[in-house]
């Protein structure tokens, strides 16, 4: 694959991740598929255009710019573990100040979870994922590729406050900022046996990625 066909991926990419979450767009594709129909259609479609420009990076020409270093490999496995218990621990969660969460009228300011640590669990477990893998990948196309995923999500996150905040008002969006960072730094969960259970699907989800990545990516993240 040459320069121009990885643009054009990379292109495809930014394009189908804009253009359906532009509140116009998004309204009608809601009122077809319902706000659950649209969170799935929009997750599957991102992992499928992430796949895809994965692979295009993959196939990019290799222009060498930095050796790789045993510890850019142990700090992306101590990191990816975090992505991992941070996204079980946030997704499919009530989450109002995001893009996505279920039962966002359900959410407790006072139970927050990990939205405590972040509005945007999701954006910041990509941002880590990102530049976790910015470092042991020293090439031209994977530092474009996981650059941009990185400010994409650091992006995405101001973008998605400026949102809520219109749609929320300004005087409940805050309140429930400022009550969210009343409470503790580790605020107690809901329920102890939900949280142990997430964050055993997180660990067993490192464990699978560990398995899975030299079949994935022909590359094993173990030294």
């Amino acid at each position: 694959m040459g320069w121009i066909a990885f643009a054009g991926v990379f292109g495809a990419f930014l394009l189908t991740h804009s253009l359906p979450v532009r509140p116009a767009v998004k309204s009608r594709l809601v009122g077809v598929l319902g706000a659950r129909g649209f969170t799935l259609a929009y997750s599957a479609l991102s992992l499928v255009m992430m796949t895809w420009l994965i692979v295009a990076a993959d196939r990019a020409p290799f222009v060498f710019l930095w050796e790789p270093a045993p510890w850019q490999r142990d700090a992306a496995l101590v990191g990816m573990l975090i992505v991992c218990l941070l996204l079980a621990l946030s997704i499919g969660r009530p989450n109002p100040f995001s893009f996505g969460g279920l039962g966002n009228d359900q959410f407790d300011p006072a139970r927050p979870g990990v939205i405590r640590w972040t509005r945007h669990p999701l954006l910041v477990s990509l941002a880590l994922w990102a530049a976790l893998h910015l470092p042991p990948n020293g090439d031209l196309a994977h530092v474009l590729m996981f650059g941009m995923f990185a400010g994409f999500a650091l992006l995405g996150m101001g973008i998605i406050d400026r949102r809520k905040r219109r749609l929320l008002g300004e005087a409940r969006w805050s309140a429930l900022r400022d009550a969210v960072a009343a409470g503790p730094l580790l605020p107690r969960p809901e329920s102890w046996s939900t949280t142990a259970l997430r964050a055993a699907v997180g660990i067993g989800a490192f464990v699978l990625l560990l398995m899975l990545h030299p079949v994935a990516f022909g590359v094993s993240p173990l030294p």
